[in-house]
């Protein structure tokens, strides 16, 4: 995979004007390749309700813009041709336009948090509020694959773009997210990805283990959970 950023790396506010104000098909394409990327055209266009021909033209234009790549996945089929299928992930500009425009100042307020050392008790502080904004979405009671859909569901709507998907070998389940809306945040403080991945341990009563992050370069945080874990203890 080459999800490398394409020229104009500065100008991702401009590419996110043109982008909502004047198509929001292309932002809809957008957001699922975030959430869902690496998705091929026709895996687009059948979630999406459009045709191939309408999933193809847009794709062009996005990767114009910079905010997709390829995504090389040796095993997928283009089933109309027999040749491999291409698909795609959002590069960094991409995921860029889907944030709010708080980012600088986040960073700023990080920072000063760090410079007069509340920046632990700040990240203890939301990890407890993010806990109990997502703790009541999630059955504990429920089998592990149900905790996690449920999870997934919470966070989607404060507006994570998730998705969930098996893991190799069938023993586990990785839950992605191709959008975070604190991204900046967490690239200033790795310590709030860390608090993250706590909080699903803690909502789901299972050790999770985070494999990548958006905020270390990835195009997709993910998150692998086992199905059939002891519970935790304590």
């Amino acid at each position: 995979m080459t999800p490398a950023d394409s020229p104009a790396l500065g100008q991702p506010e401009r590419r996110k004007e043109a982008l909502v104000g004047t198509d929001t098909t292309r932002e809809r394409i957008l957001s699922l390749i975030a959430s869902a990327g690496p998705i091929t055209a026709a895996a687009l266009a059948d979630k999406l309700g459009l045709t191939s021909a309408a999933v193809r033209r847009h794709l062009g234009a996005l990767i114009e813009d910079g905010l997709i790549a390829d995504h090389d996945m040796p095993n997928a089929v283009d089933r109309g041709r027999g040749r491999p299928a291409r698909s795609f992930v959002a590069t960094s500009v991409g995921q860029r336009t889907l944030q709010a425009d708080y980012s600088e100042v986040a960073r700023e307020a990080v920072s000063y948090l760090r410079d007069r050392g509340d920046l632990t008790e700040f990240v203890k502080a939301h990890e407890a509020r993010f806990v109990a904004s997502i703790a009541g979405a999630v059955d504990p009671d429920a089998p592990m694959a149900e905790r996690v859909e449920a999870l997934s569901e919470a966070l989607a709507e404060q507006g994570y773009a998730t998705s969930v998907r098996p893991g190799p070998g069938g023993h586990t389940l990785q839950l992605c997210q191709g959008h975070c809306p604190v991204q900046e945040i967490a690239q200033a403080a790795p310590e709030w990805c860390e608090s993250e991945a706590r909080a699903f341990s803690s909502v789901l009563n299972v050790h999770v283990q985070r494999l990548s992050t958006l905020a270390q370069g990835a195009h997709v945080c993910t998150t692998t959970i086992p199905l059939t874990p002891a519970l935790k203890e304590g």
